[in-house]
This record gives structure tokens, sequence and C-alpha cells, in this order.
């Protein structure tokens, strides 16, 4: 039988992650786990090359530290709002969040706390836009060290999409090209 002791709900704040949060939130009352949500920052600044970044850049340099602490402070008021009331009461929850690729800190940290279950939201991109966009759920299930839960967001008919309005002139693609 399974156990589940410590499950990772990794979030992005989509609206992907929101049926994922519900599903974690339900693992961990059934299985009386411990739950950590996690939000991994996407840190551009570690994808910059650093030669000659201070001149081009006058003052990034400077500003990282207090960027990147204020990124994770209003990380961490969303993720508390992540979290149920009755399900704190009843359960340790920790909050965390991380800088880097969410892939490659998603499995980290879930290598680091000996997470038994790791439960992903799934935009389910497919095609093109998947391959410029890429799948954290992707990485994450192929290089788990634990089993992935990718839960996807039920198909959306196309006339209840959000659309994208470009202002007058400006297209999303070069036209004509």
């Amino acid at each position: 039988m399974v156990n589940l002791k410590r499950i990772l709900f990794a979030t992005d704040f989509s609206t992907c992650a929101t049926r994922a949060k519900e599903t974690a939130h339900e693992l961990c009352a059934q299985f009386g786990a411990q739950l950590h949500v996690l939000h991994v920052i996407h840190d551009l600044a570690v994808e910059v090359p650093e030669f000659g970044m201070g001149l081009a850049f006058p003052g990034f340099v400077e500003n990282i530290g207090a960027k990147r602490k204020e990124l994770k402070q209003a990380a961490l008021e969303s993720l508390n709002a992540e979290v149920a009331a009755s399900l704190r009461e009843q359960h340790e929850i920790v909050l965390d969040t991380r800088f880097g690729k969410p892939f490659s800190e998603v499995i980290r940290y879930a290598h680091d706390n000996d997470i038994d279950l790791i439960v992903i939201g799934s935009h389910g991109r497919t095609g093109l836009e998947h391959v410029l966009l890429g799948s954290v759920a992707e990485s994450v299930v192929r290089n788990s060290p634990c089993p992935v839960l990718t839960v996807r967001t039920p198909a959306i008919k196309r006339e209840e999409q959000e659309t994208q309005t470009f202002p007058g002139g400006i297209h999303p693609l070069p036209v004509g090209l």
C-alpha cells in the first residue's frame, strides 16, 4: 500500500496550479501527510553573462539582492494564501521559495526533503507552443526521484479562452515575412 508522508505541491500560481492545489490538499488530508508548497522564481540573473554586465546595466548588480528579497516576500505571501485554513489546523505545512530554473529546483527540493509525491499542474501545451515554451511538468516527470502526479486543467472551449489583443499596428509576429 502507498504511504505518503510528505507531499510536494509545486505552483506557479497559474489557473492550472489551482486544480493541482485542490488535489494536493485532498491527498494530504487523506494520508495525513505533511504538505510542502513550493514556488520557484525563475532567476534570470543567473543566466545573464557576468562579463561587462555592470557596464551594460548600471545599478543592475547592486539591485539584485533587494529585488530577490522583494520577489521572495511576495511569493511567500502568495504561498500562504494557497493553503486552506482548515488544512493548516490539521496538518504540518511547509512553505518555501527558491530561485533558479523551475524544474531543476523542484527536483532538488524533492530530493533534499525526501518527498514521497510531487503534485504539479500541467498546461497541456502541444505542438509548437510546447516546443517554444517547454514543459516544467514534463521535465519534473522525467527527472523526479519520486512519483509525480500531473493534474491537467480541463479543456476550455475556444470561445471561452482568454484572447490577447494588440494595439493597432502591433502584431504578435511579423506580418508578410
